[in-house]
């Protein structure tokens, strides 16, 4: 060997700081070449371990980066801060970003690398149920997750400009092809993800049970029976422009109040703490403060929700019946209020912006009609046992349920599908009893025809083991509420970093290995992976040794960058194609071409047909 060249050149890790190193590469001296053409050369195997190639920073510095990015949420500025704070290493901006996508790639090709581990795990309990679904913000950023349900690992992650059956389905033949069937397939109600499901079972040619989130399956129906009279009864509050007049007249006596407001709430509390019957209202600063909170109450109808979302919750049925209820006191404090002459005009004002609401016709008819498919609704939700504990309203998603023996579990789902034929066979009775009530037959007819096109798809959750595996029970969840919970948790980091509510823009720029980074949370997982999170950066270091060894040999080798998402444009207007819109060039076009006076013709002519200009 002979000396080939020597460089000076910096590096940055976590477990040395920031130093120099001065590299001497060594070459053959006889000119030999590897099976690529390369020279045999030869260099210091340390810095190679823990620096990234073509680099200054080293593999631990990428992975910091990444775990405080993608596992903590961390802003840029706060894990720049703690590099420098901490161990010494500085980083701009660029590189803290550009760090925290390669540590996306590295994850993507060590996941893939280990994908037999993972094969021989989930094999060896059994099986696996594959849960599917995604997710996205306003229609944009559409990520697709397939999770093993029993171990809660993410498979895969791909990112769709929409959810069509011809995007999702390849990608869940690469699951397939990577870990093995899975025992079973649970899924939501969409059209691209029945069609998917369907495919994949059909062309798996096996037993395998596909199953429909029971949660989405409540949904499904709640929204058509519910949201065509629940939109109406909204706009029927816009007409009558109700809301804004009540905020409005909030403000108006919150100003008059003035400062003296605090004074006036204690003379309100004493008011709410007098338990004597007399309905009356004082008058003065108390009187107005009082008048104020009826307001504020009937505002505040959002109280009265379980924070689960339509259809679960109905707030304009809350805000009508709080409408309805606060007219009525109004109408008993005006027969016995004080001769205080503004709090009484302050009561009538009040009264007035009220008072379409329990007059007009609509109104009540709306809410009937609204109020009796709820019912119908709730009923269906007791049924499915779908209704949250009481510890559980205000959150968004129902909670993990506590783990059950299996006996039990099973027994529990035989008497929800007993319950659920039992409400079917009492729906077609009370449907040929409820004489001319059409709307009642039109719910009716609704839930009906869901529950005779999903039946099938709602039961058989029991996997039965095979022998190797111990030969017992084991059960799919019921629902979908696994992934669901998983992009609340996501979508809740991103909003902790970025400081917005509204992840459209953070959604569609996101990589969707940004799921597989969530694996790192599941002890298990990497514990197949990489042994522990302190092994992570020589896992991904032993992956550049592997490529650069499978490069001198000419093997092929897998660059570890992130996925290239589908060049298949479904969406309407994908942010690729709104960069050249938006441009000066196409206005001018269009402008050009609008300015030039092509003679009239008509918008809509038969085939074959040429027009005819006059």
């Amino acid at each position: 060997m002979r000396v080939q060249k020597t460089f000076p050149h910096g590096g940055r890790t976590i477990e040395h700081g920031t130093f120099e190193v001065c590299e001497t590469v060594w070459v053959c001296a006889a000119g030999c070449h590897h099976p690529s053409g390369a020279l045999v050369t030869q260099r210091a195997e340390l810095p190679a371990k823990i620096i990234m190639p073509n680099r200054v920073v080293g593999y631990d510095v990428m992975v910091f980066v990444g775990l405080q990015r993608f596992i903590h949420h961390r802003q840029r500025e706060e894990i720049r801060a703690a590099l420098r704070d901490k161990h010494g290493v500085s980083l701009s901006s660029g590189e803290v970003s550009e760090l925290a996508k390669l540590f996306l790639g590295y994850l993507r090709v060590l996941h893939e690398a280990h994908a037999n581990e993972f094969r021989r795990a989930l094999k060896s309990d059994g099986g696996w149920p594959l849960h599917i679904d995604a997710t996205g913000e306003d229609g944009r950023g559409t990520l697709l997750v397939a999770m093993a349900g029993w171990r809660r690992w993410v498979l895969g992650a791909w990112k769709l400009p929409t959810e069509r059956s011809d995007a999702i389905t390849p990608n869940l033949r690469t699951v397939v092809r990577q870990f093995g069937a899975p025992c079973a397939v649970m899924r939501d109600l969409g059209r691209a993800m029945r069609k998917s499901a369907d495919e994949l079972v059909d062309e798996l040619d096996q037993q395998i049970p596909v199953l429909a989130c029971h949660l989405h399956f409540l949904k499904d129906i709640g929204n058509d029976l519910l949201d065509a009279e629940h939109g109406k009864l909204r706009d029927l509050f816009r007409h009558f422009n109700v809301r804004p007049r009540l905020r409005s007249l909030t403000r108006d006596l919150g100003l008059k109040l003035g400062e003296e407001i605090e004074e006036a709430r204690n003379g309100l509390k004493i008011w709410q703490d007098n338990e004597e019957n007399s309905h009356t209202i004082s008058g003065g600063k108390d009187g107005i403060a009082t008048v104020r909170a009826l307001a504020q109450w009937v505002l505040d109808y959002q109280a009265d929700s379980t924070g689960q979302d339509f259809p679960f919750d109905r707030p304009f049925l809350e805000l009508f019946d709080r409408c309805v209820l606060a007219h009525r006191a109004l109408a008993e404090y005006l027969r016995k209020s004080s001769e205080d002459t503004r709090v009484y005009k302050t009561l009538q004002r009040l009264q007035c912006i009220l008072y379409p609401v329990v007059a007009d016709v609509p109104f009540a008819q709306v809410a009937k009609r609204l109020r009796s498919r709820s019912k119908l609704f709730d009923e269906l939700r007791e049924v499915l046992r779908l209704v949250p504990r009481e510890s559980d309203r205000g959150r968004t998603v129902l909670s993990k349920p506590s783990p059950q023996p299996v006996e039990q579990a099973m027994e529990e789902l035989r008497d929800i599908q007993e319950s659920v034929e039992q409400f079917y066979i009492s729906l077609e009775s009370r449907r040929s009893n409820c004489g001319s009530a059409q709307d009642t037959r039109c719910a009716i007819d609704l839930i009906t025809q869901h529950l005779e096109t999903h039946h099938e798809f709602l039961w058989g959750h029991d996997i039965h083991l095979p022998a190797e595996a111990g030969g017992s029970i084991r059960l799919v969840d019921r629902t979908n509420n696994i992934l669901e919970s998983f992009f609340h948790g996501m979508k809740h980091g991103e909003r902790r970093r970025s400081g917005r509510k509204i992840l459209t823009q953070d959604f569609e720029h996101l990589p969707p290995e940004a799921a597989l980074a969530c694996n790192l949370n599941r002890p298990d997982y990497v514990t197949i992976l990489c042994g522990s999170l302190d092994q992570l950066a020589d896992a991904f270091a032993e992956l550049d040794a592997k490529r650069r060894k499978n490069n001198l040999a000419g093997l092929p080798s897998v660059n570890p960058g992130l996925a290239q998402p589908s060049k298949i444009a479904s969406a309407s207007l994908p942010s690729a194609d709104r960069k050249i819109i938006r441009s000066e060039n196409m206005r001018r076009r269009i402008t050009s071409a609008a300015k030039a006076r092509a003679p009239r013709a008509s918008p809509m002519r038969s085939p074959g047909r040429r027009a005819t200009v006059k």
